[in-house]
């Protein structure tokens, strides 16, 4: 079958290219939602290094997005079941490195075509089945939900037993998500916000409390911290988590820069305190992110707050339209309802 693919050619340009689909023993999966991500903006923008670019495009953006089985030859799946697609493509296992950090993996809109088409083929084992009633304006955005499952996750096995106290530097999207999640995963636990957006920050209303990053209180100290900022905000996060934060305490680095960020190594050391980084996840990130939505439905409830534009995508004009509108967005995620 012939399939259309929406790619970027160059920035803040799309192309339409025609591939044939072979029918095999891949499901053939319809997008439905689809999010933008702040990857699919640097792209879109023209923010990543030129060489980047140059290598990388033209490719089909998004690796946020859910759709519906149209297709299948396994008995995993049958036609018009509601599924999320996990971008990341592995092509090998390794018993200590999880596939997410495997260099041979490939991922949808980075290294291989994102969701940006009329239809997808891809492996059973890629999917993972929606509930029934979820809205999918939020589905469409499992996978940076799945990333905070797997950072949490990962923390859970590094970090020492004493969680009393864990903050959370950010208020955007990724922060609002970890926090949320940490109070799901870790209910005993006080999860402080700092954050430099008093609105925003007023959106945290399940979080134990709030602070701006100016104000915080002198004798407040943490057991453990997220940072979820990035970009030109990461250092002055990470060395405020480094001022707060208790000895041999765990920090976990979300935020994404394009720069080297300057770390307070000395502090570090005196304090023993332990960094790890966490990018994308894996399938059972999403199959855990997809149980913690059936055993607390507040918590799609609570991520619907973060369903900020929806475009309905109904002819190639309108893909430009999404992403401009996208720009322009204070909070919340950008979802294209997938008509085209």
């Amino acid at each position: 079958m012939i399939n259309t693919i929406y790619r970027l050619k160059s920035p803040r340009r799309f192309e339409i290219a025609f591939e044939d689909m072979p029918i095999g023993e891949d499901i053939i999966v319809r997008p439905l939602r689809l999010s933008i991500c702040n990857a699919d903006q640097r792209y879109y923008q023209g923010t990543r290094d030129a060489k980047v670019l140059k290598e990388k495009l033209p490719m089909a953006l998004i690796h946020e997005a859910v759709g519906e089985v149209v297709y299948s030859p396994s008995p995993l799946f049958k036609p018009s079941d509601r599924v999320v697609m996990v971008p990341n493509i592995p092509t090998e296992q390794d018993e200590y490195i999880a596939e997410n950090y495997l260099r041979s993996s490939k991922f949808c809109g980075s290294s291989a075509d994102g969701f940006m088409q009329e239809y997808y083929s891809i492996s059973p084992e890629r999917l993972v089945g929606l509930p029934e009633n979820i809205d999918l304006d939020v589905a469409a955005f499992t996978e940076i939900v799945s990333v905070s499952v797997h950072a949490i996750t990962r923390f859970l096995s590094i970090s020492h037993q004493r969680r009393d106290d864990i903050g959370v530097w950010g208020d955007g999207n990724l922060s609002f998500i970890t926090s949320l999640l940490l109070t799901k995963m870790l209910p005993d636990s006080r999860v402080h916000i700092f954050g430099i957006n008093p609105e925003k920050l007023s959106d945290f209303s399940f979080a134990y409390d709030t602070h701006l990053t100016t104000d915080i209180p002198k004798n407040l100290t943490l057991d453990h911290a997220f940072e979820c900022v990035g970009a030109s905000g990461s250092p002055i996060a990470i060395e405020q988590i480094i001022g707060l934060i208790r000895p041999e305490g765990t920090i976990s680095i979300l935020g994404v820069s394009e720069y080297p960020v300057p770390i307070n190594t000395r502090m570090i050391l005196e304090k023993g305190l332990r960094l790890f980084g966490t990018s994308r996840s894996g399938k059972v990130d999403f199959d855990k992110t997809i149980e913690l939505y059936q055993q607390y439905p507040d918590i799609p409830e609570n991520l619907s707050r973060l369903v900020g534009n929806i475009v309905e995508i109904n002819e190639f004009s309108d893909l430009k339209k999404a992403f401009e509108t996208d720009i322009r967005k204070s909070l919340g995620k950008t979802i294209m309802h997938w008509n085209i």
